[in-house]
């Protein structure tokens, strides 16, 4: 699934509301396969404004209790996961997707279940400490070898650039200093 900056989404809506383009529109217009995350998009900004929109850092963790309701309301109604998503005011419908597809396979018991890793320890985050410092001392190295490239590179393009300019002059040049090394090494 495609990630779409903030700035995109809101650039899509304001076209959508603009009422020049339709979703199916907009959708091939900017190359999408759908047009369901227009629609979505839409939805979410009338609700929420430019907020709702915008991608979250911190991911919520929703109760069994809640999440087991939001289901229930969306089979008893018949919403869809949009529409029910808007009702208990979450921005991101496809989450429901997500504990429905875990409910049908594990039941109540599934929706539990935390999903990603479990949070580190302290010792844990001060050895990744540790170990960033350590990379930033490689990233120095890094770029100060990349540099070193850069330079060469440089130097080949104006030794490139003298030679296409005056192909003979530039051979006759470097012919003596060629030479010169040469009777250097054999002595």
């Amino acid at each position: 699934m495609a990630k779409y900056s903030e700035r995109f989404k809101l650039m899509l809506v304001k076209e959508y509301q603009g009422g020049t383009y339709g979703y199916d529109t907009l959708a091939s217009k900017y190359g999408m396969s759908s047009s369901s995350p227009i629609k979505r998009w839409v939805k979410i900004y009338e609700k929420f404004g430019m907020e709702g929109l915008m991608r979250k850092l911190q991911k919520k963790v929703y109760p069994v209790q809640f999440k087991l309701d939001v289901l229930s309301f969306m089979t008893r109604t018949g919403f869809s996961e949009t529409e029910t998503a808007l009702h208990f005011g979450l921005t991101n419908p496809p989450i429901i997707a997500s504990w429905k597809k875990a409910f049908n396979e594990g039941g109540a018991e599934a929706l539990e279940n935390p999903k990603g890793r479990p949070p580190m320890s302290d010792k844990a985050k001060k050895r990744k400490n540790k170990q960033t410092d350590e990379k930033e001392e490689t990233k120095e190295q890094k770029l100060e070898r990349e540099n070193e490239l850069l330079r060469l590179e440089v130097e080949y393009l104006k030794k490139l650039r003298a030679f296409q300019m005056d192909p003979d002059g530039y051979l006759e040049k470097h012919k003596q200093r060629y030479h010169s090394n040469s009777k250097k090494r054999t002595d």
